[in-house]
């Protein structure tokens, strides 16, 4: 047995003896003492624990909706939607619609509707979805917890140009400006999430189950599965309860130093890497402490990763991998699709239980707010001068600039290629990680081009990479960046767009808007120090090529 065994084993037996799995249930806020929160304020956020069977209660409401729905003639549905918003309907779509599904057209079921999320701002992106909702009668769901959120509030102006208000519901907390805007203007309807969960607990809420429903996926079966996990959560014997014993696991990993949660998933659990992502790395990364998700990283032989990480491998029965088993430190798998139900309770209990070992309030997301508010701060200077602030680039070279600290990079580089080698000869392997954040369209040729990118980095380094998107990664892994232990490497890409696209009631444009929240994000990673360097491309693909051959040059 090795020491870590011995960590996780001592912790387990703790946990019974101090019964953990009974003051969980029993929303027992003094079990993240340690983080300095008071005990109520903690426990105000456990109402996921409750979804299973409150939401059981509710299927008839959503099979209900889903079914006026295809009576009226809807074809499409559409999340708009950010973060906890988007990435359980993410799930959803891409697993149960998995090569078209039995419909053909990406729907779960016969008389499911074929599902999309819309979570970037991007205007290359909005513009694409925007034509692809025209094409067939779309309902539109506008996502937000607190009603405010910039992303769908400008989603939902732009849809608003090209469908009548009928075509939206929108999924909100009650009483937020979200809900006063649907009933002043007359959506469709109106579905209120509980406002003791957070966003990246409420996959099992409205948020998750209502596109789901409308997929056509069996939400009555899928809660019955949570419900069941949640029963096998409350065993008191936690070295035997799958969600405290996986907690106790990842936690003492990361104390350990293998803090690099390497989620590996078989091909149609790709998605499920990246709601996990969100939930771990937003709950636990702050105070200076982290476990760091790394997903979606391609697959190396076993001598090139570092001690610093610890492998999960989750997959379907019907989907066997021997080199990703052979990795695993734990192995789940699902006999089928609607497990996941049971996976999100699973992940839910162990994600809270991690931050018990770490010390911190797995509830909150301080850095996220900051991040909205380096937004927010930037689009006001914009309104009083019609431009972002724009600083001078370190160096440039035709079609590329770039910005960074000089004082985080080192000696200034006199080329474009240099800064680039000098960001990498930084990153410090088996403890560092290098987070590729490309505020670019995720389309798939540029997505394929940045994995091969992230996995030659790996190599070089020997470090950790994980690659997101933005903005949607500030709603996830932009809390562990800012909040987290310093060991991110942080490379910006952006870009000009081929064509910006006006939001509707507001002065800026989403091309505006993406490149104030690249900014801010910059800007945050900047004030803390981070290790950050951006590259602006005046062509996102002859940049991601510039990008290619800087890196060979490097690993040569």
């Amino acid at each position: 047995m090795t020491e870590l065994d011995d960590a996780i084993t001592s912790r387990l037996a703790g946990w019974t003896t101090d019964r953990v799995a009974e003051r969980l249930w029993a929303k027992d806020g003094s079990l993240w003492a340690a983080s300095g929160k008071p005990a109520d304020e903690v426990a105000a956020w456990l109402g996921w624990l409750d979804l299973p069977a409150a939401m059981s209660a509710r299927v008839a409401e959503l099979e209900h909706l889903a079914r006026d729905v295809r009576e009226d003639g809807y074809r499409r549905a559409a999340v708009l939607g950010m973060g906890g918003s988007s990435l359980a309907p993410e799930l959803f779509s891409r697993v149960f619609g998995w090569a078209g599904g039995p419909a053909g057209n990406g729907a779960a079921s016969a008389d499911g509707l074929e599902l999309r999320i819309l979570d970037s701002t991007h205007p290359d992106v909005v513009r694409g979805f925007r034509s692809w909702a025209s094409e067939q009668r779309t309902l539109f769901c506008v996502s937000s917890k607190s009603g405010s959120t910039a992303e769908p509030n400008a989603y939902q102006a732009a849809m608003g140009e090209i469908a009548p208000a009928l075509d939206f519901v929108a999924i909100t907390d009650p009483g937020t400006s979200l809900a006063e805007l649907a009933r002043a203007q007359e959506f469709r309807a109106i579905v209120e999430a509980p406002p003791d969960v957070g966003g990246r607990y409420s996959a099992l809420t409205v948020f998750g189950l209502v596109p789901a429903a409308l997929n056509g996926v069996d939400v009555r079966t899928l809660l019955e599965r949570a419900l069941l996990m949640a029963e096998a959560c409350r065993t008191p014997d936690t070295a035997s309860n799958p969600g405290l014993s996986l907690g106790a696991a990842i936690g003492e990993a990361a104390l350990a130093g293998r803090d690099k949660l390497t989620i590996l998933t078989s091909p149609r659990m790709a998605a499920f890497g990246d709601w996990a992502e969100q939930l771990v790395a937003e709950s636990t990364g702050k105070a200076g402490k982290g476990i760091v998700p790394v997903v979606g990283e391609p697959l190396a032989d076993p001598d090139a990763y570092g001690d610093d990480r610890y492998f999960l491998f989750v997959r379907f029965a019907d989907e066997p991998d021997p080199a990703m088993s052979a990795l695993a430190n734990e192995e789940i798998v699902l006999d089928g699709p609607l497990d996941i139900g049971a996976e999100f309770m699973r992940w839910e209990v162990a994600t809270a239980a991690a931050g018990i070992v770490l010390g911190i309030d797995p509830f909150d997301q301080p850095n996220v707010q900051e991040s909205k508010d380096a937004t927010k701060e930037l689009l006001t200077a914009y309104q009083s001068t019609g431009a972002l602030p724009a600083s001078m680039p370190l160096v440039s070279e035709p079609g590329i600039a770039v910005s960074a600290d000089p004082a985080v990079l080192g000696d200034t580089p006199v080329s474009v290629e240099g800064a680039m080698h000098q960001l990498l000869g930084l990153t410090r392997g088996g403890r560092d990680y290098f987070g590729i954040l490309a505020y670019l369209p995720p389309d798939r040729p540029i997505e394929e081009r940045l994995q091969a990118i992230r996995g030659r980095i790996r190599d070089a380094t020997g470090a950790a990479t994980t690659l997101g998107f933005g903005p949607r990664f500030l709603h996830s892994t932009g809390q562990l960046h800012k909040g987290g232990p310093d060991t991110g490497v942080f490379l910006q890409l952006t870009a000009d767009p081929s064509k910006d696209l006006p939001i509707p009631g507001w002065e800026e444009s989403f091309g505006t808007l993406i490149a104030a929240q690249a900014l801010g994000d910059l800007a945050s990673l900047q004030r803390r120090g981070r290790r950050a360097l951006r590259l602006h491309f005046a062509d996102a693909e002859a940049g991601v090529d510039r990008l290619d051959a800087m890196i060979g040059a490097y690993t040569r």
